[in-house]
C-alpha cells in the first residue's frame, strides 16, 4: 500500500467514533422520561377536568404609583372559582369583588384599561374556549373579549397538568436541561448542602410560546415561565408558581396554592426600574377532579368580530386643534406653525399608527415633532415608541425619563410582535433628541399658539409624574384620569380626590378654562365639569 493511503487509513482509525445522533447535547437530558415521569407523579392522564375554589388576589399591571412598586393590589377576590377542561380547552373564572373600583373587563394582571364602563356587580365571570373569549358583569350579558383568548389559552397551558399535556402534543418540540437551583439571596443563606437538583423542560406551546417547567424533586411541576407580547414591556416575562399539593385521589395531586408574576421578580431593580411583578395569587384548597360543567360559548361572541378595526373619529375643539376619539383613549393633535404635538399615545401601536395616520390626513406637510405623555400608566404609554419611530421627541414628566429610557425607548428586540422601533430600529434611539422631561411647567408655542404642560401637584393617589396641558387662547384644558366626564355612577361620591386636585390645579396656574378635553370621554364645558363634580370655581 501506497505510504500515504496507509496514513490516511491510520487517520480515519484514530479520529473519534461519531457521537449519537439520537443523545442529547452537552447539558441536556432527554425531555421524554421527564415529562412521563411528572405525568405518572400527578396523574396527569387522570385527570381530564378540575373545579377548584378559594381566597386570592388581583395585582393591577401597569397601574403602580411609583415605578419602583409592586402592581398595587385590588380588591381581594372573593369566592373566587375556576374550572379547567383540558380536553375541551375551557377555563372558566368567577369571583366577587367590589363594584365600582375597577374596569368591567379587567380580570386581574394585565388588560386595565382606564375610562372604559366601571364593574356595576360583584359577581364575574371571565371564560374562555378555544379562540373565542368573554366576560360577564353580574347577571349582564357576555361581552366578547377577542384580544384576551390567546393569553387566556395560554394560563390553562401554563398549569402544572396543561403544560405536561401540550408538551407532549405534535409540534411541541420539547428540550430539558438540569441544574442546581440558585439559594434565593435573604433567605436561604450561604447553603452548601442540599442543594435541590431540577430538571426543567422546554415546549412550545400553542405554536408560538416557548415555555419552560421546572421540575423539583418527586416529579412535581412547580413553576412554568414563558414570555409574552406588551406594549411597554415588550418580550414581558410571565410565570406561574404551585405550591400546598393535594392528593384529590386515582393517583392525582394537584396545587391549592397559586402564585403569577407579570414581569421579572426583580427584588434588586437591577437592571430593571419597574417594581411590578406580582400580579395574581391565592389558595384554592376545595378541589374536585373530573366532575365539572359543560360551558357554550354564547351566541353573541361566536359572531363577534376577532378584533373590529381601530377607528379614529377627529372632533374640531378649536382652529388646529383636535381630538382624536373613537374608542376607550382619546390623544389631542395641536397645530403649530411648522409642526404638530400630540397629547398621549394611548394603548399600543395599532391604535396609535391609526392616530397618526389621521392627523397625517388632517395635516399633511408638517411633522409631529413633539409627544407629551400624561403619565406613565401601561393603557397611556402602549404608543409612544411609536411616535418615536416617527419622529417626535418625547416630553414627560422628569421621574418618567429613567424608567422610559431603560426599558422603552431602546434596542431591545421585541421578538413576539416585532414593533417599528424593533424592525426598522431608528439612530435617534442613541445619537438623537428623543426626550424632553418636565419638573414643574413646560411650553410648547411658535409665537402665536402656545401649549403649556403643567406637572399635576397634589396628587398623592393613583400615580406620580402626571402631567395636564392647557392651551391659554382657546382656553382648552387637556388632563387624563383627574376627570372622565360621565364615568362613575350616579350615587358614587363627589368630587374625587382626583377631582379636587384637576380644580386645584387650575386655580393655582392662573387657569381659567372653556373646555376640559379629556382622554376618556367626550369634551366637556368647565362649568359641566363643575357641576357634575359638585365644585365651586
Amino acid at each position: 500500500m501506497h505510504q500515504c493511503a496507509k496514513r490516511f487509513v491510520l487517520a480515519v482509525f484514530l479520529l473519534p467514533a461519531p457521537a449519537d445522533p439520537q443523545a442529547p447535547p452537552p447539558g441536556h437530558v432527554d425531555p421524554i422520561p421527564v415529562l412521563d415521569a411528572a405525568a405518572e407523579a400527578m396523574g396527569v392522564d387522570q385527570l381530564h377536568c378540575v373545579s377548584f375554589s378559594g381566597e386570592g388576589y388581583a395585582g393591577m399591571v401597569g397601574q403602580n404609583i411609583t415605578q419602583n412598586t409592586d402592581w398595587p393590589r385590588g380588591e381581594a377576590l372573593r369566592a373566587y372559582s375556576r374550572t379547567i377542561d383540558f380536553r375541551n380547552g375551557v377555563s372558566v373564572e368567577r369571583f366577587s369583588r367590589k363594584p365600582g373600583m375597577n374596569p368591567a373587563s379587567w380580570k386581574y394582571g394585565p388588560g386595565w384599561l382606564g375610562g372604559t364602563p366601571l364593574q356595576r356587580h360583584e359577581r364575574q365571570t371571565f371564560a374562555v374556549s378555544g379562540r373565542h373569549a368573554w366576560h360577564a358583569d353580574g347577571p349582564g350579558r357576555p361581552v366578547p373579549a377577542p384580544r384576551s383568548a390567546e393569553l387566556w389559552q395560554l394560563d390553562m397551558w401554563m398549569t402544572p397538568h396543561g403544560f405536561v399535556r401540550a408538551a407532549r402534543m405534535p409540534g411541541a418540540n420539547p428540550t430539558a436541561i438540569w441544574r442546581w437551583e440558585l439559594g434565593e439571596s435573604g433567605r436561604d443563606g450561604a447553603t452548601t448542602g442540599g442543594i435541590p437538583k431540577v430538571f426543567v423542560v422546554s415546549a412550545t406551546v400553542l405554536g408560538k410560546y416557548r415555555v419552560n417547567a421546572t421540575v423539583r424533586e418527586g416529579h412535581i411541576v412547580q413553576r412554568t415561565q414563558t414570555r409574552v407580547p406588551h406594549p411597554v414591556l415588550g418580550d414581558m416575562n410571565y410565570e406561574h408558581e404551585f405550591s400546598e399539593w393535594t392528593d384529590l385521589g386515582d393517583g392525582i395531586l394537584f396545587p391549592a396554592g397559586w402564585h403569577r408574576h407579570d414581569g421579572w421578580d426583580d427584588e434588586r431593580q437591577v437592571p430593571l426600574l419597574t417594581g411590578g411583578h406580582n400580579s395574581f395569587g391565592g389558595s384554592f384548597p376545595d378541589m374536585t377532579a373530573n366532575d365539572c360543567e359543560q360551558v357554550s360559548v354564547p351566541a353573541e361572541v361566536l359572531s363577534a368580530a376577532p378584533r373590529p378595526p381601530s377607528s379614529v373619529v377627529p372632533t374640531v375643539l378649536a382652529e388646529g386643534v383636535w381630538l382624536l376619539g373613537g374608542g376607550t383613549h382619546n390623544s389631542v393633535a395641536v397645530e403649530f406653525s411648522d409642526f404638530v404635538a400630540v397629547v398621549e399615545a394611548p394603548l399600543d401601536e395599532r391604535r396609535s399608527l391609526a392616530v397618526i395616520d389621521k392627523v397625517v390626513e388632517l395635516v399633511p406637510d408638517k411633522p409631529i415633532r413633539f409627544l407629551v405623555n400624561t403619565h406613565d400608566h401601561y393603557d397611556h404609554l402602549g404608543g409612544i415608541r411609536t411616535y418615536l419611530h416617527v419622529g417626535a421627541t418625547i416630553v414627560t414628566h422628569q421621574r418618567n425619563r429613567m424608567f422610559y429610557e431603560s426599558e422603552l425607548l431602546n434596542y431591545v428586540p421585541r421578538m413576539l410582535e416585532p414593533d417599528m422601533v424593533s424592525l426598522y430600529p431608528p439612530t435617534e434611539i442613541s445619537e438623537g433628541y428623543t426626550m424632553e422631561d418636565v419638573d414643574e411647567k413646560y411650553i410648547l408655542g411658535d409665537g402665536e399658539r402656545f401649549l403649556e404642560i403643567f406637572y399635576v401637584q397634589g396628587l398623592g393617589v393613583h400615580v406620580e409624574g402626571m402631567l395636564m396641558a392647557y392651551l391659554p387662547r382657546e382656553r382648552i384644558l387637556i388632563q387624563a384620569d383627574l376627570y372622565d366626564p360621565g364615568l362613575l355612577p350616579e350615587d358614587h361620591p363627589r368630587p374625587t380626590q382626583e377631582e379636587r386636585v384637576l380644580l386645584r390645579n387650575a386655580r393655582q396656574n392662573g387657569l381659567h378654562p372653556e373646555t376640559v378635553a379629556p382622554i376618556h370621554g367626550d369634551p366637556t364645558a368647565w362649568g359641566d365639569f363643575l357641576r357634575e363634580t359638585r365644585q365651586e370655581e
